[in-house]
């Protein structure tokens, strides 16, 4: 009987170092759902947008699409989610256009239009500093709002805390990746986590004003993590919890318009 229970168990350890295996070397694939789509795709919005092709120093070609606003005050730079592409991204233009700020949306390696794909957290990192380099050669820093949803808080609270944007907001932001992973995946060790994503750290060396917006019902990101980046603010930041709402669609609440429309016209975090 212990032959049996040992050789079960040794079964079970190599079958669980396997998935640790697999976990470490296809982190892009759990953390990443991109949508691809062709170089000349031909994109449909009601609203008037420029496509803009950024190249990258290792010779990759990133995309976005800068939305127009009819008589801009700013600009909105927004790093969006971990999925799709903007071709479903780009509809929420008109959320920040109609608030009289341009926006541009920037499209991660391997999705969309843009050649390559995310293969480290430096990588994209400096992905993201590029593309801001291109935007704010057309806009000034003190016309720029950056905004991070979801898994692109992290990225989009780096940049804050590097550069001197107008103001930060974080839509639906994690602690942390590796605090986000122990909530979803407790049995995946936080040491074969390659991207960290260090949001609470990031706004804490971040000078602008910080407005963080989190869904009451949000079953991807717990609430809480928006709990515990509340330590790492400056006082006059601000905190809105949204209720009743969940992950996705955040763009669409009413409250959040309704703060937001606040926000970029105070340009203040509170």
């Amino acid at each position: 009987m212990l032959k049996i229970i040992l050789y079960i168990a040794a079964i079970l350890l190599i079958f669980y170092l396997l998935l640790m295996a697999l976990a470490f070397f296809q982190q892009e694939r759990i953390i990443f759902f991109p949508q691809k789509l062709p170089k000349n795709y031909q994109f449909k919005f009601d609203q008037e947008f420029e496509e803009i092709f950024i190249p990258t120093k290792d010779i990759i070609e990133l995309h976005g699409l800068l939305f127009k606003a009819p008589a801009p005050k700013g600009v909105v730079f927004y790093l969006h989610g971990n999925a799709g592409s903007l071709d479903t991204w780009g509809e929420i233009a008109s959320v920040y256009t109609d608030l009289n700020y341009d926006i541009f949306i920037l499209d991660y390696r391997g999705f969309g239009k843009s050649e390559g794909n995310i293969s480290s957290e430096e990588q994209l990192f400096d992905d993201v500093q590029t593309a801001y380099a291109v935007i704010t050669q057309r806009y000034s820093e003190s016309q720029t709002v950056v905004i991070g949803y979801s898994i692109g808080t992290g990225a989009a609270a780096m940049l804050a805390s590097v550069k001197q944007p107008k103001q930060l907001i974080l839509q639906a932001p994690y602690y942390s990746l590796g605090d986000l992973m122990r909530q979803l995946y407790p049995f995946i060790p936080a040491v074969l986590l390659k991207y960290k994503f260090d949001t609470y750290r990031y706004i804490q060396n971040t000078e602008a004003p910080i407005a963080i917006f989190h869904g009451g019902m949000d079953k991807v990101i717990y609430p809480g993590s928006t709990e515990k980046l509340r330590a790492h603010l400056k006082p006059t930041d601000r905190v809105i919890l949204l209720e009743g709402q969940g992950h996705n669609g955040m763009n669409d609440n009413p409250i959040y318009r309704r703060e937001l429309a606040q926000i970029l016209s105070s340009g203040k975090g509170s």
